[in-house]
């Protein structure tokens, strides 16, 4: 489509054309071009859940932003190309001092650890907070959160050293290496009996049944994704017995079912990387033409920080986007694994 053609769109509308920087690589976009993903869009299509960058020119009827305005949005994937055009109320201002690449980092890594920390397992101040796959974009981003906004203390999970020691230096107070025994006992040697208070789980199968028994009375446990590939039944007598809660947490339902909660908890990711109080890790950086070994990054599970193991989001890998779309590649993907 040719950028008069565009122009014309955007007249008397709410749709903004955004030039695209930076754009997050989550699991999400990997499972939509394998045809896995419970959303299935039409062919063709480019993938891309979040990015940053500049806006281009804006519709009519929009207000919040104007042309120039450095922005991060969340888009139906379609965010992994030189430009793209999302609803107005999609986008968020990037504030001074916040760069592109750390803003691409924070709508859905810092938006699930946000609403999972606070809107769904309400963590308190001095709680002891339990995080599988520690290393990935999500873990990161609640040990952020945890630490640093919330005064929690964490206790980081993960499958090798490497990455235990990296969620010890991203602000962890301690650590586990769930590949060398159980999860359960290594937790219990760190807190006692009383076990922990809550639990974000990425992971879910039986790593999600150990954290699950390792919650103290009353805790939480918080599924945000299943990036072991195998989703757990919960044993209801566990909840009884200590009075334990379990829910999920589906980030892009609260689009449609809560947007000023899910708009909020992005606009305090954003304030907080103002302020300087998060930081976002990013552990990989790939051009737009390199998007195939991007995603084997991931898949492989190279990736620490924005490339992880979480349903709808990556530790730490980018596309420094550049004169190239990379629908033709997604849509390869697809047919091969179709």
């Amino acid at each position: 489509m040719r950028a008069g053609t565009l122009s014309i769109l955007l007249q008397e509308c709410a749709l903004v054309r955004v030039d695209v920087h930076f754009c997050g690589i989550n699991f999400a976009d990997i499972l939509v071009c394998h045809g896995q993903y419970q959303k299935r869009p039409q062919l063709p299509f480019t993938p891309g859940v979040e990015f940053a960058g500049t806006v281009l020119e804006t519709g009519t009827d929009v207000s919040t932003v104007k042309e120039g305005d450095r922005v991060i949005g969340i888009s139906g994937f379609n965010g992994m190309a030189e430009e793209c055009v999302v609803d107005h109320k999609a986008l968020w201002q990037i504030p001074e001092g916040v760069p592109l690449r750390e803003a691409a980092a924070l709508p859905v890594s810092y938006g699930t650890a946000i609403l999972a920390l606070e809107h769904r397992a309400r963590t308190q101040p001095g709680e002891t907070v339990l995080v599988t796959a520690a290393a990935g974009a999500t873990g990161l981003a609640v040990i952020d959160v945890a630490t640093n906004i919330l005064q929690a203390k964490v206790i980081a999970a993960a499958g090798s050293d490497e990455k235990c020691q990296l969620a010890m230096q991203r602000g962890a107070h301690s650590s586990v290496n769930y590949s060398q025994g159980s999860l359960k006992e290594a937790v219990r040697k760190l807190v006692g009996n009383g076990g922990v208070n809550v639990v974000i789980d990425t992971v879910g199968g039986d790593l999600f049944l150990e954290a699950l028994r390792s919650l103290a009375w009353e805790g939480r446990i918080v599924v945000v994704g299943f990036a072991g590939g195998t989703i757990a039944s919960v044993p209801a007598n566990l909840l009884l017995l200590k009075n334990v809660s379990a829910m999920g947490l589906y980030l892009s339902r609260y689009w449609d079912q809560n947007f000023p909660l899910f708009s909020r908890g992005l606009s305090s990711a954003i304030q907080y990387c103002q302020q300087g109080r998060i930081q976002p890790h990013i552990g990989a950086v790939f051009k737009l033409e390199e998007v195939n070994d991007a995603f084997l990054h991931v898949t492989q599970r190279k990736s620490t920080g924005k490339v992880g193991a979480h349903l709808f989001c990556f530790p730490s890998t980018f596309l420094k986007l550049l004169p190239q779309d990379v629908s033709h590649s997604a849509l390869h993907q697809r047919e091969q694994h179709a």
